[in-house]
């Protein structure tokens, strides 16, 4: 990431849009996580950077608590709000701080998470960190789109979403550079994750795809929604130009499809599964 560092505009403003403008994780995750980290309701998840708590709520079923961790105040009233509407409120509670100042006093978890978010963090400190605050047979999750498939939208009723085009819009109004936060992202975002989780001490990992493929629709508010819940994009980098932004965003989706409505599919989602221990998941305990 060069010399690029981590300051608290990174998702300024994106909390309202995240849920409506992000897609869901690919059906079946929780069953597939259930099943590889052989989890029955009990135990504790911790999910670090946790954004509005999407993923969080999305697998509290399979937990005793849920702890959410995220540097973004609005984004942790979110996941309130959220939690709240689901009816999972007694059950979770939502932390604003950065993953590197874990522990945090928040005790020991089973299975630990990170949805699209480890990358902007300090990986080998907050690894290490997290491994030490797992139980014995814990496991720290790894959960993102599948990067290596295409999605098309052939035999769908509608245009796909013009994401190159959109990309040149928001360059067209930012600069040609990745704008992070307060600063710009030469070289893009970290990966190699296994390397970083490797010399932290975990073993593994188990890695797995949950199949997507899903037919989405999608109108051009949920696809604005989409560029302002992105940290390349998030609202405040506009500044004064937000409107006339928006305004060009809008007309180019009217462009492409003038009965607003666009033609998605669903992301698989790959799933890394590494264990604190070589012998992998222990029974799981009450918390």
């Amino acid at each position: 990431m060069g010399d690029w560092e981590w300051d608290d505009t990174l998702f300024l403003g994106a909390a309202a849009y995240y849920r409506r403008g992000r897609l869901p994780y690919a059906p079946g995750l929780a069953d597939l996580l259930a099943a590889a980290v052989q989890l029955d309701g009990r135990g504790r998840l911790l999910d670090v950077g946790c954004g509005p708590g999407t993923l969080a709520l999305s697998l509290a079923h399979l937990f005793g608590e849920i702890v959410g961790l995220d540097p973004d105040g609005g984004m942790i009233a979110e996941a309130e709000r959220e939690a709240t509407l689901a009816g999972a409120a007694r059950k979770a509670r939502w932390v604003r701080a950065r993953a590197e100042e874990l522990p945090a006093g928040l005790g020991e978890f089973t299975v630990a998470t990170f949805g699209q978010s480890f990358h902007w963090m300090d990986r080998d400190l907050v690894a290490a960190t997290v491994r030490d605050m797992l139980r014995p047979g814990g496991a720290l999750v790894h959960i993102a789109d599948l990067k290596t498939e295409t999605r098309t939208v052939d035999g769908l009723p509608y245009p796909a979403v013009p994401y190159a085009a959109m990309d040149s819009l928001v360059r067209h109004h930012l600069g040609p550079v990745r704008r992070a936060g307060r600063g710009v992202l030469t070289h893009g975002t970290p990966g190699d994750e296994a390397a970083v989780l490797t010399r932290a001490g975990f073993s593994g990992p188990q890695r797995h795809v949950v199949p997507g493929g899903q037919a989405l629709e999608r109108t051009s508010d949920d696809v604005v929604a989409w560029a302002y819940s992105m940290s390349s994009s998030a609202p405040h980098l506009f500044g004064p130009r937000r409107d006339d932004f928006e305004t060009d965003l809008r007309r180019l989706l009217r462009d492409v499809s003038p009965a607003d409505r666009f033609s998605e599919r669903q992301p698989s989602t790959e799933v890394f599964v590494w264990w604190k221990d070589p012998a992998g998941p222990a029974p799981v305990r009450s918390s």
